[in-house]
C-alpha cells in the first residue's frame, strides 16, 4: 500500500498518470514576478487648425478637450491651460451655433416648436390651462357611471385627514362616487388590494377587475383629477401606455408621443399591424 503511494508520487509528468502532488512534501517554484503597470506616458495633444476641427464630429472634440485637461493640468504651463480654454472656447462658439441655427429651424418648421401648443404669454396661457380644465371635466363627468375611487385610510393616519377632503371635492366637481375605506376596520382589503400606505386613493372600474392607484399619499387636486383623467382613458383603452403624458386636447399634436407614429419596437405598427390598444392589467 505504501509503496504504491510512494510510486505515484515519484510519476514523472506527462507520463500517462496522475498529476504530481502539491503539498508540504512536494516543492513547487514560485510564480515569476509580474511586470509592474508602465505610468501613464505625457504624450502632448496635437491641436489641429480651427478650420480642421470645424470638421470633427463633437465625440472626437470632446475626446481631445479631455486629452488636452488632463495634458495642462499635468504640466501646468500656461501655454498649456491656454490652449485647454481656446478648444473650450471653441466648443462653446459651436454650442452657440447650433443653438442660432435650431432657432432658424423652429421658425421654418413650426410643427417642431413646442410654442405651438404651450404657449407661455399670460393671457394664452390663461385660457389653454381652461380649454383643458373643460375637456377634463367633461370626460371624466361623463365617465362617472363607470369608474369610482376609493381612498384607503387608517384611523391614526393624520395625512388621511388632508386628503379625503380633497377626494371629496373630486367627487363634487366630477360626479363621482367616492369612499373611503378603514384599513383598521377592514386589514383584508390591504392584501386584497395591495395597499401598503395610507392615503391611497384608487380607481376602480365597475363590473370589472382593472383598478390603478392614481395618488399615494397626500395628492394636490389638480394633480389628482389628472391622474384620474388618465387612468381613466387608459383603462377605456383611449390610450396607450406610451400617451399617458399626453394630456387634454394634446392628441395627435406636439405633446403627443404617438403622433406621428410608433416610438417603441413593441407597437404592432412598427412591424405594419393594426393598432389595437392592450387592455391594462389590474393592479395588485
Amino acid at each position: 500500500m505504501f509503496s504504491s503511494n510512494l510510486a505515484l508520487a515519484q510519476t514523472p509528468e506527462g507520463s500517462g498518470s496522475a498529476k504530481p502532488k502539491q503539498g508540504y512534501w512536494w516543492y513547487e517554484a514560485p510564480p515569476p514576478p509580474q511586470p509592474a503597470e508602465a505610468a501613464d506616458e505625457l504624450v502632448k495633444p496635437a491641436i489641429p487648425p480651427m478650420a480642421q476641427l470645424a470638421t470633427w464630429t463633437p465625440p472626437r472634440i470632446r475626446k481631445l478637450i479631455e486629452q488636452q485637461r488632463d495634458y495642462a493640468a499635468t504640466v501646468l504651463t500656461v501655454e498649456a491651460v491656454a490652449d485647454f480654454w481656446r478648444l473650450q472656447d471653441f466648443a462653446r462658439r459651436k454650442a452657440r451655433a447650433f443653438a442660432g441655427v435650431t432657432q432658424l429651424a423652429m421658425l421654418q418648421h413650426p410643427e417642431l416648436n413646442s410654442k405651438s401648443a404651450n404657449p407661455m404669454v399670460g393671457h394664452a396661457r390663461a385660457d389653454l390651462t381652461a380649454q383643458k380644465d373643460a375637456i377634463r371635466r367633461g370626460y371624466l363627468r361623463a365617465k362617472a357611471n363607470e369608474f369610482a375611487l376609493v381612498m384607503f385610510s387608517r384611523s391614526t393616519c393624520g395625512y388621511c385627514r388632508v386628503q379625503w377632503p380633497i377626494v371629496q371635492r373630486f367627487q363634487e366637481e366630477m360626479s363621482w362616487q367616492v369612499t373611503l375605506m378603514d384599513l383598521d376596520r377592514r386589514p383584508d382589503l390591504a392584501a386584497r388590494y395591495g395597499v401598503e400606505i395610507t392615503p391611497t386613493t384608487m380607481l376602480i372600474r365597475r363590473g370589472s377587475a382593472q383598478r390603478m392607484v392614481v395618488a399615494s399619499g397626500v395628492e394636490t387636486y389638480p394633480n389628482l383629477a389628472q391622474m384620474a383623467y388618465q387612468a381613466t382613458r387608459l383603462l377605456s383603452g383611449d390610450i396607450r401606455p406610451e400617451q399617458f403624458m399626453t394630456g387634454p386636447g394634446e392628441e395627435d399634436g406636439f405633446f403627443d408621443a404617438l403622433a406621428n407614429g410608433p416610438v417603441s419596437a413593441t407597437d404592432p405598427r412598427a412591424l405594419g399591424g393594426d393598432l389595437v390598444p392592450p387592455a391594462p392589467e389590474p393592479e395588485r
